[in-house]
């Protein structure tokens, strides 16, 4: 049998297979909510027989938005609107659905990406941004304001707030986002953090903030629903954040009683120089899977079916994660399944769609 399409236990939460649907952000929200384009965008991936779909990283609050477009979820108005678009897709779909909560950090205030994704300057539109130190992301944009005690006081009042409208909207599960050089990213690495007090200096330090949001968070959100983390491995760049650092972060995160691991890299320096290919990042993901125990997801370039299987097969990971390639291919799972001799669900007005040959290969959510 495929162990890729084996089942996995997340908290009390089992997902019927290790395919999980990476967030992606959509820059397509507006002020916050959520638009027919997340509807459209979400309902095909909740069709694909993933066993998770994890929303886009979803801002706790304004300044956090990494463009203006972004998904968020810190008032009435963007809690209603992501109400209607979770309903749409359980009416559908049985698919879990988990949030990736996110901020920015010195990244945000930016143009969409097919926009040119430069930093919009106050003077035309944009916002102050915050960062654990007053470093620019970039030479000749506006350096963040480093945050006051009081300053990350509000952030994470931000953090739980928005897990308490998360559990009153029936989400399956939480990702804190600690990856690709936004706010909680720059906290870790030193090459943006270079505060003096409890949160800067020493790895302890650096990572404090991180696993306070992390048991804030935890005790908040209900104790069967999963709460995941996903970090960048590495900066790739001399002197910044890396595995061995990570490892500590993991082991950490995994006595607090994380869920899961979710392992990328960068995104944190223009400086980072990486070596791109199949599987790229998976050797962060089986390096952390050594010293914890729970799950680890891996996620780079994996494209192909019998790779994701090679995978979780050996044992590098417990999941693969897909983002660019499902965009590109959204039946991903299906086709997965056809080739690895698995059953994939699919939704009912869909399975006389099964080729010829290939009879059995859909079950019912």
């Amino acid at each position: 049998m495929s162990k890729l399409f084996e089942p996995i236990t997340l908290g009390e939460l089992t997902l019927e297979n290790r395919i999980v649907i990476a967030p992606m952000c959509q820059y397509s929200s507006d002020e916050g909510k959520a638009t027919a384009w997340h509807h459209a965008h979400l309902g095909q991936l909740s069709f694909s027989g993933a066993g998770l779909l994890i929303l886009e990283a979803t801002a706790v609050e304004a300044a956090g938005r990494i463009s203006a477009e972004d998904l968020g979820l810190w008032d009435d108005a963007t809690e209603a609107a992501m109400k209607d678009l979770i309903t749409g897709l359980r009416a559908n779909s049985k698919m879990p659905l988990g949030l990736q909560l996110g901020h920015a950090g010195r990244k945000a205030s930016c143009a969409a990406p097919w926009n040119g994704g430069a930093q919009i300057p106050q003077s035309a539109g944009g916002w102050q941004t915050v960062a654990p130190s007053a470093i620019a992301f970039t030479e000749g944009t506006e350096a963040p304001e480093a945050m006051s005690l009081a300053r990350i006081d509000e952030l994470k009042k931000a953090y739980v707030e928005t897990v308490r409208r998360a559990d009153r909207l029936g989400l399956d599960l939480l990702e804190l986002h600690g990856a690709h050089g936004y706010l909680l990213h720059q906290f870790l690495s030193p090459l943006s953090n270079q505060r003096t007090d409890q949160y800067g200096g020493s790895l302890e330090n650096r990572m404090r903030l991180l696993l306070e949001i992390f048991q804030e968070i935890r005790a908040e959100f209900p104790a069967e629903k999963p709460i995941g983390v996903r970090i960048s491995a590495t900066d790739w760049v001399e002197g910044g954040w890396d595995l061995e650092q990570s490892i500590e972060l993991a082991k950490a995160l995994d006595k607090l009683g994380c869920s899961y691991i979710h392992v990328s890299s960068g995104g944190l320096s223009p400086q980072q120089k990486i070596a791109v290919g199949p599987n790229y990042q998976v050797p962060f993901a089986d390096g952390i899977k050594r010293y914890v125990n729970m799950p680890v997801i891996a996620v780079g370039l994996i494209t192909e079916p019998e790779q994701a299987e090679a995978i979780i097969g050996t044992g590098q990971a417990d999941m693969i994660a897909l983002a660019r390639g499902i965009l590109y291919n959204p039946r991903w799972p299906w086709h997965a399944a056809a080739k690895l001799g698995a059953k994939v669900s699919a939704p009912k007005q869909y399975w006389r769609s099964e080729p010829h040959g290939l009879k059995g290969l859909f079950h019912s959510e």
